[in-house]
């Protein structure tokens, strides 16, 4: 799949992200896994491999993980897609790996087709600092998952595989990933950006895609994304997104308890703080004009993150 092909072209100036993120129903635990690549510009290349996994019944035992590796140890076959990082691999078809005290072994059966977030004109025209895509964005997933002394078994947990890829992070935004809605087949997925323009800060811009009713929804356009109402914090987001006469109006909650800080490194050495959960709650309506065709919930079975350039006193960096 295209969506997944990798977009580094050897050079200085790069970041790169593949990553799943899932939560399991039977064990209420969340789990998110990185292969990641960083071109700095300055100093040599590195890849990485990331797993996260948080239970909201066991807040203090929340695990963040990390192992970097020489660049040499990733390769990438773009058709059939394969990706692989320090032994670790992601296909269209799931992703196996293991280091330290963690391990996966995940299987999904892919259907649909990829959403992209940035709008063809922007991408183009290379104004997007990162670019975000879905090649994967609802999945039922099968497998395993281990870290520490604990092993949970995966019956068609819920969760969605992105892709994104750039030269820097935003100042500061939130991200949402739902497809557990309660309804086959439904999905969404956001995010919101601040970013620095001509000396001062911009946004929030607010792309939202996602998938309702059995139609796709995509409010990426360059001028609507920045009219879309976002407001958002360390443990909220609210929003709306609009499309062709259809209108999202979602809210996430996220326990500070939940909550896995990380850092982020950017190519040019700046850094991004990143406090992540995938046992969010989220409400989310679904309007055609003026009228409510559905109201969707997902208790703690959203997948959120909130970032900015200073990190929090209060929430531990588990990846630094």
């Amino acid at each position: 799949m295209d969506a997944n092909r990798l977009r580094w072209d050897g050079g200085p100036g790069h970041y790169e992200v593949h990553y799943v993120s899932l939560t399991d129903r039977a064990s209420g635990v969340g789990v998110w896994i990185r292969y990641t690549l960083l071109a700095p510009l300055d100093g040599p290349p590195t890849c990485a491999l990331w797993l996260l996994a948080m239970d909201p019944e066991r807040p203090g035992e929340h695990v963040g993980r990390k192992a970097t590796f020489p660049a040499a140890e990733l390769q990438s076959v773009a058709e059939p897609f394969r990706l692989t990082v320090g032994g670790a691999q992601l296909t269209d078809r799931g992703a196996t790996g293991a280091f330290d005290d963690v391990a996966w072994d995940l299987r999904w059966e892919p259907h649909g087709h990829a959403h992209h977030h940035v709008h063809p004109l922007l991408e183009r025209a290379r104004i997007a600092r990162t670019v975000l895509v879905l090649p994967h964005p609802d999945l039922a997933v099968q497998g395993a998952v281990s870290w520490a002394d604990r092993s949970i078994e995966l019956a068609g947990a819920r969760g969605g595989q992105a892709h994104l890829w750039g030269s820097k992070h935003a100042t500061r935004w939130a991200w949402l990933h739902c497809n557990d809605l309660g309804r086959f087949g439904a999905f969404v997925d956001g995010v919101s950006v601040v970013v620095p323009r001509f000396g001062r800060q911009i946004g929030p811009s607010t792309p939202v895609v996602g998938r309702f009713g059995g139609r796709d929804f995509a409010s990426t356009g360059p001028l609507r994304v920045a009219r879309n109402p976002s407001r958002f914090t360390l443990t909220s987001w609210e929003f709306e997104a609009r499309e062709r006469g259809r209108r999202l109006v979602g809210a996430v909650d996220a326990r500070r308890e939940d909550l896995v800080g990380v850092t982020y490194h950017d190519p040019d050495g700046e850094r991004a703080y990143c406090y992540n959960t995938e046992v969010a709650s989220l409400r989310l309506q679904v309007w055609e004009g003026e009228r409510l065709v559905e109201e969707l919930e997902a208790p703690r079975r959203a997948h959120f993150e909130y970032a900015q350039r200073e990190p929090l006193a209060d929430v531990p960096l588990l990846v630094t």
